[in-house]
């Protein structure tokens, strides 16, 4: 692959944003149903995975889309899409599962959550605790379970273990979130130090977004918004982001807090990139060099998880 190509190759997500926005401001009137079928088209940046199968089933009574890898660890992988917890689904995310999946070697289970406003907070938890606790009672300690998610579903993964710690259950053996969406109070300064460089994400969709999620309940609940929360005995996070977009510092400001708590945090930082750059699996290198950072984090969990 020539260099322009790979380049032409990585704004592909930046150019697919910007035209999602200018849908949108023309169209200021877009009911939900509208905007959920544009964010439906989130699967067009992935490429197709190769020797990945899929099978759409469900798991404690919430639809999912399970990849399966060539080869598999015997780990599994709950996954929860983006899309501001009232858009986006499993489909969207299928083929950015199935890359997860065959570079760590683990199953991937791909959530449909219920979404707001016909199911605001905390519904989406509920269902991913649900998913969590029906595929520990199944696996019966059979390899080591993870949970991740990209913008509200890697809010979606951190809320999810510290409602699991809350409860008393095992908690997840590792965390993977992908350009988190975590502050409802919507104070991270690249919201306006990013404004020109992010081409999908911006304050007035953040907010609209929270209210829709939140529905009356509380911005700084630790549960909606994990950077007001106790991060205290939680397991080996990986968080990734590009340095372009508006919620960067949601994937910073968290990793200083988990640190600062005890947390075994990898941080990584992609130069130029948008919101859910992953989402380039296949087509760009960029995300191929990302996955293949989380497959040799996933390698080493092993022995960081055995003390927990």
């Amino acid at each position: 692959m020539g260099i322009q190509s790979e380049q032409d190759n990585a704004r592909y997500l930046e150019e697919m944003y910007a035209n999602w926005q200018a849908r949108m401001l023309a169209n200021p009137n877009y009911t939900m149903e509208d905007l959920r079928a544009i964010f439906d088209d989130w699967h067009k940046p992935a490429f197709e995975p190769e020797q990945v199968t899929y099978s759409t089933t469900a798991v404690a009574g919430v639809p999912v889309i399970i990849a399966y890898p060539p080869e598999s660890s015997g780990d599994v992988i709950i996954y929860g899409h983006g899309g501001g917890f009232c858009v986006g689904s499993a489909d969207a995310r299928r083929k950015l599962g199935g890359h997860l999946a065959r570079h760590l070697g683990a199953e991937v289970v791909i959530t449909d959550y219920r979404l707001a406003p016909e199911h605001p907070f905390p519904a989406a938890i509920e269902d991913s605790v649900a998913v969590y606790r029906s595929l520990l009672a199944e696996r019966g300690g059979q390899g080591r379970i993870l949970i991740a998610g990209d913008s509200a579903g890697g809010n979606l993964a951190i809320a999810t273990t510290l409602k699991l710690r809350e409860l008393g259950d095992p908690m997840p053996a590792g965390i993977i979130a992908f350009s988190p969406w975590l502050d409802m109070e919507h104070t991270g300064e690249a919201i306006e130090a990013n404004a020109a460089s992010d081409t999908l994400v911006n304050r007035a969709m953040l907010e609209g977004l929270a209210a829709t999620y939140l529905a009356g309940a509380s911005p700084t609940d630790p549960l909606a918004n994990p950077l007001k929360a106790d991060l205290a005995g939680l397991p080996p996070v990986y968080l990734n982001a590009g340095s372009s977009e508006a919620l960067l510092s949601d994937t910073t400001r968290f990793a200083e807090a988990a640190e600062v708590a005890g947390v075994d945090v990898t941080i990584s930082i992609a130069e130029g990139m948008q919101h859910v750059f992953p989402c380039l699996a296949g087509r760009a290198k960029v995300a191929d060099d990302e996955l293949a950072r989380i497959a040799q984090w996933h390698q080493t969990l092993a022995a960081k998880t055995s003390a927990i």
